[in-house]
C-alpha cells in the first residue's frame, strides 16, 4: 500500500502510474484534508463536503482537482482518505520527535490517515510519501508545544495554598520530589474566588509521560494542598 498526500492529484497520479506499472497489485491510497476534501468530492460527487478555511497543510489546500490527474485517480487509487488537522499536527509532532524529521502539514497527511484510522492500515506493508518540509519555524514550535500538552507532558497545575510564609516552597519542593519541572509560576492573591487567607498558585509543569501530571496533581492533593490539572479537582483523602 502506497500512501499520497493529495492537492491537485499530480503527485497522486504520478505515483500510482509508476508503482501500479512496477506491481499492479499495490493499493494507492489518498490523503486530503477534511477542509479541502477536492479530490474526494471529484471523485465522489459529495460538492457539499468543501469547506475551505486556514489549513496547516497547505501545501494541499486545493479548491478543485486537476483536470487531467481527476480520470487517473477515479483509475488507479483505491480511496481518498480525509485526515483533520489535529491529526496532521500530532503526525508533525511524531516525524519531528521520532524520526528527527522536520515535515510540513501537507507531507505529514499520510501518517495523520494511519493514526486517525489505524485498523485500515493494519496488517499491510504501508509506504508514506512525505511531501515536504517547508514549514515555518515559528509554526513548528507551536505544533511542538501543542504536541507536548495535547500528550500530557505539558500542563498547568493550580494550586490552592494557605498564605502563609514558606508553603510555596513546599509545593514547589514537592512538585520536584514527584518528578515535575517547572517551567512558570504565577502567584495571585487577589482573584474573588479565593478566600482572603488563601493564594491560588497556576504552575506550569513538564512531565516525562502522559498521565504524571495527575500522579502530580494527587501527590499535591495527598499532602494538604487541593490541586487541578485540566479541569479535574484532586482533594486530600
Amino acid at each position: 500500500m502506497l500512501v499520497v498526500p493529495v492537492g491537485g492529484g499530480g503527485l497522486v497520479a504520478g505515483c500510482a502510474i509508476a508503482a501500479k506499472d512496477i506491481n499492479p497489485e499495490i493499493e494507492i491510497v489518498g490523503v486530503e484534508t477534511v477542509m479541502y476534501p477536492s479530490m474526494h468530492a471529484g471523485v465522489f460527487g459529495d460538492t457539499d463536503r468543501l469547506t475551505g478555511g486556514v489549513s496547516i497543510a497547505d501545501g494541499i489546500s486545493v479548491k478543485s482537482p486537476g483536470a487531467r490527474t481527476l480520470p487517473v485517480v477515479e483509475d488507479l487509487v483505491s480511496r481518498i482518505d480525509l485526515v483533520r488537522e489535529e491529526e496532521i499536527e500530532t503526525a508533525i509532532h511524531l516525524f519531528a520527535e521520532i524520526e528527527k524529521q522536520v515535515v510540513e502539514g501537507a507531507g505529514a497527511t499520510g501518517l495523520g490517515a494511519i493514526l486517525a484510522n489505524p485498523k485500515a492500515y493494519a496488517g499491510r506493508r504501508v509506504a508514506l510519501i512525505v511531501s515536504g518540509g517547508n514549514i515555518d519555524m515559528r509554526l513548528l514550535s507551536s505544533v511542538l508545544m501543542r504536541g507536548l500538552v495535547r500528550t500530557g507532558r505539558l500542563l498547568r497545575l493550580g494550586v490552592q495554598i494557605s498564605d502563609l510564609p514558606g508553603n510555596l516552597a513546599r509545593v514547589t519542593e514537592l512538585i520536584a520530589r514527584l518528578g515535575g519541572n517547572i517551567v512558570e509560576v504565577e502567584h495571585e492573591r487577589w482573584y474573588r474566588d479565593v478566600p482572603v487567607r488563601m493564594a491560588q498558585i497556576e504552575i506550569l509543569v513538564e512531565v516525562r509521560n502522559s498521565g504524571d501530571g495527575h500522579s502530580l496533581a494527587e501527590g499535591l492533593a495527598d499532602a494538604g494542598f487541593p490541586a487541578r490539572v485540566l479541569g479535574t479537582e484532586y482533594t486530600p483523602g
